[in-house]
C-alpha cells in the first residue's frame, strides 16, 4: 500500500494542478462571454437597420417582427441567459452580412488564420531562439550590436505597412510570389480534414495543391513574422543573459562540458519558462490580431470576417469573433500553464 501510495504521488500534484487551471478556465469562459454580451450591446447604432437596411427598418410592422424574433424587446438579463441557452447548443445565432450560422462562417475563417498564425510563430520561434542566443554569447561584440538594431527595426516598422509594401514589390513588381488569397483560382481546394490547407493537401497527396499553398503562405507569414522574431529575439536574449550568469551553467562549463551540450541542455531549458509565456502572447495576438494583413492579402481568415462583420454592424458576427479570441487566449494560457507544470515541478504545488 505505501509503494502504492508513493508511486502515485508525483501525479497527484500535476492533476490537482490542472483541475484547478481547468475550474478558473470555465469562470473566466464565463466572463468572456458577459464581457462581449455587455460589449456588443454597447456598439453604437441600429442593428436593425444594418440587418434590414433603411427601406424594410422604416416599415413598422417588418421591423417589430425583426425585434420579437432575435428577443430584442426583451430585458438585457433575459437576452444574456438566451445567449447561454443558445451558445449550450452550439448556436452563435446567424451571420446579418452573409446571411449563413456564425458557426458556419467561423470554422471556415478559423482554420485559415491557425494556418498563418502557427506557420509565422513556428519560424519566428525557430529564427529568435538561434539569433537570441547568439545575441546573448557575443553580448556588447557586433553580433550582439547589429542583431539588436535589426529587431528594433522590426519592432518599429508597422506591419500593415510592411504587408503593403511587400504586395507591391514581391507581386506586382518582381511576380515571385502570389499576391493574395489560399490558393490559385485554377487550383481546387483540398477535401476538408482539418481546414489547414498545406495539411490537407499532404494528407490527399496533392503535391501540385500543397506547393501552391505554400507559396500563398510565404508572403503574409514573413510579414507577421518580421514583428514578432523582433520581439522574441530581444525577449530571448535578455533570458539567455541571465541563465548564463546562474551557477549551474558556470559548474556545467567548468565540468567540460561542450557549448552546445550547455546550451540545450542547461542555458534553453532554465530560460524556457519566461520565453514560453511570450511566445504564448505573440501566438495570441497572432491569432486575433490580423486583420490588417489578411486584408492586405484577401485571405479569409478570423481577421477579414471581423473587420466585415464589424463594418456592417453584424452583432451576431462580432459577439461570435469576440468570443473565439476570448476562447484563443483561455486555451493559450491552459497550454503554457500545463508546460509550466511539465518544465517546472514547483509550479504544480503553487
Amino acid at each position: 500500500m505505501q509503494k502504492t501510495a508513493a508511486t502515485r504521488s508525483p501525479a497527484s500534484p500535476l492533476a490537482g494542478f490542472l483541475l484547478r487551471r481547468l475550474g478558473t478556465s470555465v469562470l473566466l469562459l464565463i466572463g468572456v462571454t458577459l464581457v462581449t454580451f455587455l460589449l456588443t450591446n454597447l456598439v453604437p447604432g441600429d442593428p436593425v437597420t444594418a440587418a434590414l437596411g433603411e427601406g424594410p427598418a422604416s416599415d413598422p410592422a417588418t421591423r417589430e417582427a425583426f425585434i420579437q424574433a432575435h428577443g430584442l424587446d426583451k430585458p438585457a438579463p433575459v437576452q444574456y441567459v438566451m445567449y447561454l441557452g443558445a451558445l449550450l447548443t452550439g448556436d452563435l445565432g446567424r451571420s446579418l452580412t452573409t446571411g449563413q450560422p456564425v458557426v458556419a462562417d467561423l470554422a471556415k475563417a478559423i482554420p485559415a488564420t491557425i494556418e498563418l498564425a502557427v506557420a509565422a510563430i513556428v519560424l519566428s520561434l525557430a529564427v529568435s531562439l538561434v539569433l537570441g542566443t547568439l545575441a546573448a554569447y557575443r553580448r556588447g561584440m557586433v553580433t550582439d550590436q547589429v542583431l539588436r538594431v535589426l529587431t528594433l527595426i522590426g519592432l518599429s516598422v508597422p506591419t500593415f505597412w510592411l504587408a503593403l509594401v511587400a504586395f507591391y514589390v514581391f507581386f506586382l513588381q518582381l511576380g515571385v510570389v502570389p499576391g493574395s488569397g489560399r490558393i490559385s483560382p485554377s487550383i481546387t481546394p483540398p477535401p476538408t480534414v482539418t481546414g489547414l490547407y498545406t495539411v490537407d493537401y499532404l494528407l490527399n497527396g496533392d503535391s501540385v495543391g500543397f506547393l501552391d499553398a505554400l507559396a500563398h503562405l510565404t508572403l503574409p507569414v514573413l510579414v507577421l513574422s518580421l514583428f514578432t522574431i523582433g520581439l522574441l529575439t530581444r525577449f530571448v536574449r535578455t533570458s539567455v543573459l541571465e541563465v548564463l550568469d546562474t551557477d549551474y551553467v558556470r559548474a556545467a562549463r567548468a565540468k567540460g562540458l561542450g557549448g552546445w551540450r550547455v546550451v540545450s541542455a542547461y542555458v534553453l531549458r532554465g530560460a524556457s519558462l519566461p520565453i514560453l509565456t511570450v511566445v504564448g502572447v505573440a501566438f495570441g495576438a497572432l491569432l486575433s490580431g490580423t486583420v490588417l494583413v489578411e486584408s492586405v492579402f484577401s485571405w479569409p481568415g478570423l481577421g477579414s470576417y471581423s473587420y466585415n462583420a464589424a463594418r456592417n454592424l453584424d452583432l451576431p458576427g462580432i459577439m461570435g469573433v469576440g468570443l473565439v479570441v476570448g476562447v484563443i487566449y483561455l486555451v493559450i494560457n491552459l497550454v503554457v500553464d500545463l508546460f509550466y507544470a511539465i518544465l517546472d515541478p514547483r509550479v504544480r504545488l503553487s
